[in-house]
């Protein structure tokens, strides 16, 4: 965006806000810290180090970040829309489930495989699984997602609290299916699913730890944006989003608008679940919960819902996420004080948003020697 006289206030006051929340929440953080007996300094210098500080460290963040790209777009792209959507975990959940129900169809011809299924495959090329896997899991994180906006258009229940519980309902589906009818006889400790066939996984980019869920959550981010900011579609999108009773008297069809959004996002937030199966977990299980739905949320506040902005928060997200084992290690701090921190910057940037409009700093100055507006209307008249 070209920064000229009428824009350049809205540009600062949308990067100095979000910055400015994180610096508040690094000091009431920093506080915390302080009060359990801990260095701040030495508490940030470790974060950073173990995020930032090296190559191999920075890996780990970029891992963390690949599904937190995708998971912060459930709630990014219905917000343009002004819809609250936070059901980000049941749909990465859900995702999840599709894509190992494709997967293990497509390698054996069976969610159960006999052993001699699972000594001979069905032989079809990896690309063909790896796409199966995908369309798997964007279905099932797009239909669940939708039905959320469905809930919303056509029997007005709040999309925040119908998103939040299914949640719950997406994982406790999880657990019903891989303690049950996709249980693995061989996993006692923790119930799974059948794996996915290594030559199916998703492999590594070059020689590094990072996987192509990486790239799948960059390429989302930029045709989202694209979407949203240099389509028809997308100014349908905002302009319901910003006055949904013009944008019926106007002729837009709203409630297509609602649930094609909501697939949209539900989609990311299951090739999200997509890639904890094919490229971490290898197989279905309650390990797919590991918040990342949750942080995702965040990510999206703190990005003010523009997808660009969130594959860069992400990245700074999945550090912070990427510290808990060192904060434990070097420490002695428990592993969920980086939960703490997540709580603090969201309930930061929550506040932060009641500033948007408020400070003086960034409205237009007014111009001396302009009459009001009473008077000039009472002049023309």
């Amino acid at each position: 965006m070209v920064l000229n006289r009428s824009n350049w206030r809205s540009t600062a006051e949308a990067i100095c806000i979000p910055l400015g929340a994180l610096i508040v929440a690094l000091v009431i953080f920093g506080i915390f810290c302080a009060i359990c007996g801990k260095n701040p300094f030495d508490i940030y210098g470790a974060i950073y180090k173990s995020a930032f500080g090296n190559w191999r460290s920075f890996q780990g963040t970029l891992l963390r970040a690949a599904p937190l790209m995708l998971t912060a777009l459930c709630t990014a792209l219905p917000a343009r829309l002004g819809l609250m959507i936070i059901g980000n975990e049941g749909a990465l959940v859900m995702g999840g489930i599709g894509a190992a129900i494709f997967g293990l169809l497509l390698s054996y011809g069976s969610l159960l495989p006999s052993p001699d299924q699972v000594q001979s495959l069905l032989g079809l090329p990896p690309l063909v699984v790896q796409l199966g896997m995908a369309l798997g899991g964007i279905l099932f994180g797009g239909v669940w997602i939708a039905i959320v906006g469905a809930l919303r258009h056509y029997r007005a229940v709040n999309e925040t609290i119908s998103s939040l519980l299914m949640n719950y309902i997406a994982i406790a589906l999880l657990n019903h299916l891989v303690e049950g009818p996709m249980k693995d006889p061989a996993s006692l400790n923790k119930p799974s699913s059948f794996p996915i066939p290594d030559v199916y996984r998703i492999g590594n980019i070059l020689s590094t730890r990072i996987h192509y869920g990486l790239i799948y959550g960059i390429i989302a981010c930029v045709i989202a944006y694209f979407l949203i900011q240099h389509t028809t579609f997308g100014f349908a999108a905002r302009t319901a989003g910003g006055n949904i009773k013009a944008a019926r008297i106007a002729g837009l069809p709203v409630g297509k608008l609602t649930i094609i959004i909501c697939f949209l996002a539900g989609s990311c937030a299951g090739l999200a679940g997509m890639v904890e199966v094919a490229a971490v977990q290898g197989q279905a299980n309650a390990s797919i919960v590991a918040g990342y739905g949750y942080a995702g949320i965040l990510v999206a506040f703190v990005a003010r819902y523009n997808p660009l902005a969130a594959a860069l928060v992400a990245v700074l997200l999945g550090g912070i996420i990427a510290s808990g084992g060192a904060l434990q290690r070097s420490f002695n701090m428990p592993d969920a004080t980086v939960l703490v921190f997540q709580g603090i910057v969201f309930i930061v940037v929550l506040y932060s948003e009641s500033l948007y409009g408020r400070l003086k700093i960034f409205k237009e100055p007014e111009l001396k020697g302009t009459p009001p507006a009473s008077v000039t209307a009472t002049a023309t008249v």
